[in-house]
């Protein structure tokens, strides 16, 4: 049986010989010959059949503007188009990176970072990073020098077992060794084990607050003063800064170094591959470490400041993704302090009411109980998988054939079959009720009759795929050119 892995033909199977879109006159362009070629092998169509296939295909794909995309820790919330609108302008756009002195967009910059400072208890940022995890990167590689300043070999890095797993792949990247804590069952990080796995080589944990169960760790400064004690120091990931934006501050718990999602919490595109920005800011004590260059003002003027003596270098080419910037400062200008708090009020009483009710639906439960939780929940059908046969996959195949795009699943590692929850404040109540309804669903089916689960989707374009097959790097082929079907 031929197992389809898309159903639209490929631009190269349409059309015809002598077909054309547009009516080009003849202009002379002087082009090396040796950038000639020989043969240009381009599908031959009309201008209508080139718009039909690219809509079609838009049509097939999702984002957040067609409706929720609840995938935990992403944050995934909508993208004001006002902050698209600026990020256009021809005054950003066509503005470029050797025009270093151009006081606007240098004012931009200095003053979204006093903002962020201001958010997350942070003294300097630097809007190098292009990412979280490149965030992430360069935090570890404050650590590490500024340890190795102090003439101290400290090569271990903390990670909970609930972290993300950028989060051990960037400290390993940075060169230190990775020590793992349990989470307790409450949720959070186990103290009686850090004290143990703490010693005179940490030099540094890594966690989130809200974690990734979406549980605020209560025990945040008490963690702070068990590695400070120790002489380490405390990184800040800022993936789940929703759950506690205007509410609380990183800097006050204790966090040293803290890294952003401009791309993700401040309401900016997210996904696709970029552009993303993922700024670090640091106490006073490592400003001399950021990235060169950062931005400072003199009292009159603007200026990037190089001079930074004890400075890891660059982390990526130029000052960062501009245009995130400027989406995200029109973001924060048109919020205010308000706006955030009530952002952050919105995620989490999203969330509790979500949890709340899947709580009640045969085969789901809450992971390290029912307390509160911040933005984003794990849910568990690990007693739906053992009754039934149908997995955390199986029910998150079975959403996308209700038009709902499917959470983040099995992750994280410590919850098993798990599904990963993130309405934003942007969700409003009657798009997660759909989810709550399909959830009962779902788990009804499962428990009457559950190959109906287990063969989803059938809805959909792209029916199930053989995800071994997918993967597997002799049959992976992302190009144009990969198999359509197979036998």
């Amino acid at each position: 049986m031929k197992q389809a892995f898309f159903s639209e033909p490929l631009i190269f199977e349409l059309g015809g010989r002598g077909r054309i879109g547009e009516l080009i006159e003849d202009v002379k362009v002087e082009i090396p010959k040796e950038l000639m070629r020989e043969e240009l092998n381009l599908p031959e169509l009309s201008q209508i059949e080139v718009v039909r296939h690219f809509t079609r295909l838009s049509q097939m794909n999702w984002g957040v503007d067609l409706g929720p995309y609840p995938l935990g820790s992403c944050t995934m919330k909508y993208n004001p188009r006002i902050n698209e609108d600026l990020a256009w302008l021809d005054e950003v756009q066509w503005l470029h990176p050797l025009q270093n002195e151009v006081q606007g967009i240098l004012e931009l910059m200095y003053k979204l970072e006093k903002i962020l400072a201001s958010i997350t208890g942070m003294d300097r940022f630097t809007f190098q990073p292009a990412a979280g995890a490149s965030g992430e990167l360069t935090g570890c590689l404050i650590i590490r020098k500024y340890h190795k300043d102090r003439g101290e070999n400290r090569d271990e890095i903390i990670v909970p077992d609930s972290a993300h797993g950028t989060n051990p792949a960037s400290a390993a990247m940075a060169g230190f060794k990775i020590i793992e804590v349990r989470t307790n069952e409450e949720g959070q990080i186990d103290i009686e084990e850090l004290k143990s796995a703490v010693g005179n080589r940490t030099a540094g944990l890594m966690m989130t607050n809200p974690n990734t169960l979406g549980i605020f760790e209560k025990q945040a400064k008490e963690i702070s003063e068990i590695i400070h004690d120790a002489g380490g120091l405390m990184y800040y990931d800022g993936a789940n800064l929703q759950g506690i934006i205007g509410f609380a501050r990183p800097g006050d718990f204790g966090f040293d170094i803290v890294h952003l999602n401009l791309h993700k919490t401040f309401s900016t595109p997210h996904g696709g591959g970029g552009p993303g920005s993922g700024p670090v800011g640091v106490k006073k004590f490592l400003e001399e470490y950021l990235p060169i260059p950062i931005v400072d003002f003199n009292g009159e003027k603007y200026y990037l400041k190089w001079d930074l003596k004890k400075t890891i270098g660059k982390i990526k080419d130029w000052y960062g993704n501009i245009p995130v910037l400027v989406r995200a400062y029109a973001y924060l200008l048109s919020m205010g302090k308000e706006g955030l708090k009530l952002s952050c009020k919105a995620a989490v009483v999203n969330t509790n009411y979500f949890m709340k009710k899947v709580s009640k639906i045969k085969g789901i439960t809450i992971p390290f109980g029912n307390s509160y939780r911040k933005h984003e929940v794990v849910i568990s059908v690990e007693n739906m998988a053992k009754e039934t046969g149908v997995t955390a996959m199986d029910v998150a195949k079975a959403l996308l054939d209700r038009g709902l795009h499917a959470p983040t699943i099995y992750f994280p590692l410590i919850v098993k079959e798990a599904l990963m929850f993130e309405f934003t404040d942007t969700e409003t109540k009657e798009n997660i009720d759909k989810y709550i309804e399909a959830l009962k669903e779902i788990s009804e089916l499962a428990y009457s009759n559950p190959e109906l689960i287990k063969n989803a989707p059938i809805n959909t374009s792209v029916s199930r795929l053989d995800e071994v097959y997918a993967n597997h790097p002799k049959t992976m082929c992302l190009s144009y050119r990969m198999l359509k079907y197979k036998q």
